[in-house]
């Protein structure tokens, strides 16, 4: 892929989707045992994620290895914390207690990692000359 523009929003596309049929099931059921999971699916998944896509569709920004680090690490990161906060908070589904942690933290660290790549972008940000 030449450009994450499609990728991240179709992944916020996704995001933004799932935190809506969250925040609907809530509405409806009157629980909001979900409310923690539903917040960082629209915060990071949808929002952050879609916010990148405009960054790299606005600002001519060379596709090279920090920008594949940064778009993979978030939605990966994103990815394997919203399902560890699931895992860990809500439904473990029979698997054992490391290894919802390790998703859960591993999730987390990939996403903050993926800010840390985003700051080092935005520092060595050039504008084209014009």
């Amino acid at each position: 892929m030449k450009n994450p523009v499609k990728l991240l929003l179709v992944f916020s596309a996704f995001f933004g989707l799932l935190g809506a049929v969250i925040g609907s099931h809530m509405a409806g059921s009157g629980s909001y045992a979900l409310r923690p999971i539903h917040a960082h699916i629209l915060v990071v998944g949808w929002l952050s994620l879609f916010a990148w896509a405009v960054f790299y569709k606005a600002f001519e920004v060379k596709y090279n290895a920090l920008s594949k680090f940064h778009v993979w690490s978030a939605i990966l990161g994103t990815t394997g914390l919203v399902t560890g906060m699931f895992l860990t908070n809500v439904a473990s589904l029979g698997l054992p207690e490391g290894i919802t942690l390790v998703i859960y933290i591993g999730g987390g660290v990939g996403l903050l990692l993926s800010y840390v790549a985003f700051f080092v972008q935005a520092i060595m940000y050039k504008p084209a000359d014009k």
